[in-house]
């Protein structure tokens, strides 16, 4: 079964009290037991992930926080976390899609090119998807022809070829002076990369539970008959070859990362759970926004993301690096762009932007002489006004802009477009 809810929603035990989902208690206790385990271990990511509490009246509450995506568990159960977009007024399927854009952003290959409109989410949970998602690269990777290469084979051959191991064959044929036992390279597809590849359909083949995928794998899988079962997949790894050869390979191989190694934003430990796909939303959102951004700016405007031109301190050298989301310049003006995610309200104080986000803000604005301070938050339906502005008389000047997530191109493209207009007006 698929659970799913959004971030800073949650489960109970067996029932739905509050508002809260409910699980299961085999799965709700499995889920516990990760949250435990992965809080002796790493506790600060684990209170981002995850929180374990008790509540009158409801009894055990496990509440997802700032990470989205999938946990598969060992018993076929999913649980989904979903970001939390412009309030409640879109359904699951089309805030999955709106993540999976959003995932497309991020630097890491595996997700760059895909089709979110061919993924069928309206009958897939995240995980189903991120399989299809693999099983579509590795038919494209087949249509181009798995790579082979020279292997060292030693065996006990009727034939001689290569070179003769004395001592083996010496103790192999002793009395059976017909065969030889040799050491010779053979030219096949039994290669690291394709054996690792071949250990992933094998394991998607078990873990997935829609009937396209199983079918998709086990005919994948007839294409690698000649290929081993990888027998330790950090070794063969550390064997894949990196060159121009073999960059068709690439998503590939991130993907059985992905899967065979549990490798995505984060590694976390737990018995019942066979793999945990999970993405901290402000890593996701920053991506996104940088990426839109860089779509929309003309050549005129120089882009930098993750700046490190300044530290808020010079002595001693480099004391408190800065580091801003986005640097804009035209030309000899400066503009800093910093994405939050949270979504604002007007029932909180200063609309739920916090004091250490401001001071985040003015010293950017005093170290890079920035003629404009741009906060980038995701649109929230609970905020009225979306030209939020703040400015000091020592001329730091703060705007607070958001980005609707359903149209996030017609946001960055008036974004700057006031953004251009201010500085006119500057100048």
């Amino acid at each position: 079964m698929t659970f799913t809810i959004t971030e800073y929603s949650g489960f109970t035990c067996e029932k739905t009290v509050n508002g809260f989902k409910a699980l299961p208690k085999e799965t709700f206790e499995a889920l516990e037991n990760f949250i435990l385990a992965n809080v002796s271990e790493k506790e600060t990511e684990a209170i981002e992930l995850l929180s374990l509490s008790a509540r009158r009246g409801v009894g055990k509450v496990i509440t997802a926080r700032n990470y989205v995506g999938l946990i598969a568990m060992t018993d076929g159960t999913v649980i989904e976390i979903l970001p939390k977009i412009a309030g409640d007024e879109i359904g699951e399927d089309a805030t999955k899609r709106i993540f999976l854009e959003m995932l497309k952003t991020l630097r890491d290959i595996t997700f760059k090119d895909f089709n979110v409109s061919s993924l069928h989410v309206d009958r897939l949970n995240l995980f189903e998807i991120f399989i299809k998602m693999f099983l579509d690269e590795v038919t494209a990777l087949a249509k181009q022809g798995l790579k082979s290469a020279y292997t060292p084979v030693e065996a006990n051959e009727k034939f001689y070829k290569g070179k003769i191991l004395t001592s083996q064959n010496i103790k192999q044929n002793l009395v059976n002076k017909q065969r030889f036992y040799v050491l010779y390279d053979d030219f096949n597809a039994n290669r690291p990369e394709n054996r690792l590849i071949k250990s992933t359909l094998r394991f998607l083949l078990k873990a997935t539970h829609d009937g396209r995928n199983r079918q998709h794998a086990s005919q994948l899988l007839t294409l690698f008959d000649r290929v081993d079962y990888s027998e330790s997949y950090y070794e063969d790894f550390s064997k894949c070859l990196i060159d121009r050869s073999m960059n068709h390979y690439d998503k590939a191989l991130s993907w059985c990362r992905v899967f065979l190694l549990g490798n995505s934003f984060t590694a976390f430990a737990g018995s019942k759970v066979a793999l945990a796909l999970l993405f901290p939303l402000e890593k996701v959102f920053e991506s996104f926004v940088a990426a839109k951004l860089r779509k929309h700016v003309g050549r005129a405007i120089n882009i930098r993301t993750q700046d490190a031109t300044y530290s808020l301190f010079d002595i001693p050298r480099r004391a408190f690096a800065l580091r801003p989301d986005i640097v804009l310049e035209f030309g000899e003006r400066t503009v800093v762009m910093d994405t939050k995610w949270k979504l604002l309200s007007d029932t909180d104080r200063n609309s739920g932007i916090s004091q250490s986000d401001m001071y985040q803000m003015y010293a950017y604005g005093k170290k890079y002489g920035a003629d404009r301070i741009v906060l980038l938050y995701p649109y929230s339906d609970k905020i009225g006004r979306t030209d939020i502005g703040y400015s000091s008389r020592d001329s730091v000047r703060v705007d607070v802009r958001f980005i609707d997530l359903r149209n996030p191109d017609k946001s960055i493209s008036e974004i700057l477009s006031e953004v251009s207009n201010l500085l006119e007006w500057i100048g």
